[in-house]
């Protein structure tokens, strides 16, 4: 079993903020839409609705300052139970945040970049609530879930992927870096996944939104409504912890898995999966681009396309996304969303930022990035150092609650690690047969967790005359 996440607040998991005083910082301003975020009551079960269909549910301020508070107040409920957050319509989750407005805030100077940062700083104290919060809350990722989607549900113990999900963080796309707590989550993905994700902005579908751990749960998207019907009924003791709780909504999703595809086999995996490692764990684009040019046989002809994508990207996104992945992996929660708050700040007064977004999302062009190409970035000059520098003038980001932690507290409730398979071996004397058997006897036969461990043993272990499994270190 993964181990606990190191809570590094003695102080119980409660907001820091009155409901008031966050009522009053949260406040409506002129131009908020009144219905961009409906919310509904049943039973024991609260449920968000983003309900922007017609702009993919895109996050904008107008809908923060309604989340926010209303977070705030159920935390303090003894009648809220359990929170949902879903979007309106068939296509979007949330496909990201309304980042043409802060473009175009942008291009007005020092009040506009100001007025873009505060946007992110309003953004990030939401992300940090749902990452601390004190209640059960799930997220139904149906449909597209982008960048600042991601935020409000990758901080969730439960993320629920459909046949209609599609994962990205695009930010190099735009000339910015993986925010929403990326620093966070993509370094302390398998392997070089999240890095590898973080700098070509790759795009997982479907079933391969689980099998990466991005998900804990598979659904059809037939049977969210049913789920949710279902959360409503639930019943929690008085004195249960946060864990007890989470893991009776961990059985009550199970119910509803009814098979994973079977003509979606699992993308960062095998021969692929083994590329990613060995290139993108370096420290360097150099050597990430000299490692992905080196690839042969099967890999080859990905490598070569994963060059292109990464020369399309914003260069210096780029470098800092990689020096982002390396140093967040050490970060707590409260961290990230510290740091992350002032690499945005300069991002907004950075010049790819808004080119990036002003090209691809409203002049529909080619971006003009400075500078222009990866190779215009030698290795000496360390372009991504400046985003990482703390800004003494930028005041400290205040977040809604006092709770920190280290590593994601209820990672048990999704697929096995591989930290975890690799735990297993190092006991010894087991099969692969046995392993598999441990793991799916210990997540009470969770879907998908058969599938994973027998992608892991059979890309990290060799079997000895005697059937025992050895890890195998490269």
């Amino acid at each position: 079993m993964p181990l606990r996440a190191k809570l590094l607040s003695q102080q119980a998991p409660r907001a820091h903020m009155s409901t008031k005083a966050a009522v009053e910082l949260f406040k409506p301003i002129e131009g908020d839409e009144p219905e961009d975020v409906l919310f509904n009551t049943l039973y024991g079960l609260r449920t968000i609705e983003l309900n922007r269909p017609k702009k993919l549910n895109a996050l904008n301020g107008s809908m923060i300052r309604k989340i926010s508070p209303r977070l705030l107040e159920w935390s303090k409920s003894d009648m809220a139970n359990v929170i949902v957050m879903k979007g309106a319509g068939e296509k979007a989750f949330c496909a990201g945040g309304d980042v043409a407005a802060l473009a175009q805030w942008n291009k007005e100077g020092k009040g506009g970049q100001k007025r873009s940062t505060d946007y992110f700083a309003f953004e990030y104290m939401l992300d940090h609530l749902i990452a601390t919060y004190n209640k059960p809350y799930i997220a139904f990722m149906d449909g597209i879930t982008m960048g600042g989607g991601v935020g409000l549900s990758m901080h969730a113990p439960f993320r629920i992927a459909t046949e209609r999900t599609v994962f990205a963080m695009p930010e190099t796309t735009i000339g910015f870096f993986p925010d929403v707590g990326g620093s966070f989550f993509l370094p302390r993905m398998a392997g070089s996944t999240g890095t590898y994700l973080a700098l070509t902005s790759e795009r997982l579908t479907g079933a391969n939104v689980f099998y990466s751990g991005v998900a804990t749960h598979y659904l059809h998207s037939t049977s969210l409504p049913s789920l949710e019907s279902r959360l409503a009924e639930l019943r929690f003791r008085d004195d249960g912890t946060m864990h007890e709780r989470c893991s009776l909504i961990n059985r009550t999703i199970e119910e509803y898995c009814t098979g994973l595809p079977y003509d979606e086999p699992m993308l960062l995996a095998g021969e692929m999966r083994k590329a990613i490692d060995r290139c993108f764990s370096h420290d360097s684009m150099d050597d990430i681009l000299f490692a992905l040019s080196s690839e042969e046989g099967a890999t080859k002809q990905w490598a070569e396309e994963t060059i292109h994508t990464l020369h399309q990207r914003s260069p210096t996104a780029v470098h800092v996304a990689l020096r982002q992945m390396r140093l967040g992996r050490n970060w707590t929660i409260t961290q990230t969303f510290q740091r992350e708050y002032q690499m945005a700040a300069k991002f907004m007064g950075s010049h790819d930022f808004t080119e990036g977004v002003t090209a691809r999302l409203i002049e529909k062009r080619v971006p003009k990035w400075q500078p222009e190409t990866l190779e215009d970035i030698i290795q000496d000059d360390n372009i991504a150092e400046p985003f990482f520098t703390i800004n003494e003038k930028l005041p400290e980001l205040q977040l809604l609650t006092k709770v920190d932690f280290d590593n994601t507290p209820y990672a048990d409730f999704g697929l096995p690690s591989e930290k975890a398979v690799h735990n297993k071996i190092s006991e010894g004397l087991l099969t692969k047969k046995q392993i598999i058997k441990h793991f799916v006897n210990e997540s009470r036969h969770k879907q998908g967790v058969q599938e994973v461990v027998q992608e892991i043993l059979a890309r990290n272990t060799t079997v000895g005359p005697d059937g025992v499994a050895t890890w195998v270190y490269e």
